[in-house]
């Protein structure tokens, strides 16, 4: 999430010409910077959960953005908020609401 809105901010500024040139300095393609950046289209309370959950140290994490491209596609917000319930995952307790 955080990749995904340093992305965003670079091509907000200018810092950086386009998705090509963005792909190029991250070294991935163009399609994988699209993927990233999708990231950026989520609820904000999904993008500040995604933000805080503890590090982890082993095993492979529960989320990924992979599994999270089908909430990037759905341009509801509440639509993305009831499928991420679904997915078993919870909002952040320190946001209200």
């Amino acid at each position: 999430m955080a990749l995904a809105i340093r992305c965003d901010e670079l091509l907000r500024t200018g810092k950086v010409r386009d998705l090509e040139h963005l792909a190029t300095i991250g070294n991935v393609s163009q399609s994988r910077i699209s993927q990233i950046l999708s990231l950026t289209m989520l609820a904000p309370e999904i993008q500040e959960t995604l933000l805080f959950l503890p590090r982890l140290s082993e095993d492979k994490p529960k989320i990924s953005e992979k599994s999270l491209r089908t909430l990037t596609m759905l341009d509801d917000w509440d639509d993305q908020r009831k499928i991420w319930q679904q997915f078993g995952c919870k909002f952040n307790p320190a946001i209200p609401g």
